[in-house]
């Protein structure tokens, strides 16, 4: 969850650690597998839920990826769970 939504008094508390971001790795991953199937059936309302919580857990990964000191973080190749997915992003920013 984004520092944003996190009230005054808890922030900074929170323990971050390796399990913590694979399992929002993971659920980002099944979240946009649901947006994706979700739009192939020409469903885009039932889409926004999902899409606001990807953009939840997005904005808490990158505050945690910010906050790290350099070297701290692991490489693209360990944060992207599919092959394909590595391959995709690697596309797109060619």
């Amino acid at each position: 969850m984004s520092i944003v939504f996190v009230p005054k008094k808890l922030r900074g508390k929170a323990k971050v650690n390796q399990e913590t971001i694979q399992r929002l790795l993971d659920e980002n991953d099944q979240l946009v597998r649901c947006i994706t199937e979700y739009m192939q059936k020409g469903r885009a309302v039932e889409c926004v839920q999902y899409q606001q919580i990807l953009h939840r857990n997005l904005v808490y990964l990158a505050t945690i990826a910010d906050a790290s000191p350099d070297g701290m973080t692991p490489s693209l190749e360990t944060r992207v769970s599919c092959p394909e997915c590595l391959q995709v992003y690697l596309e797109d920013i060619d």
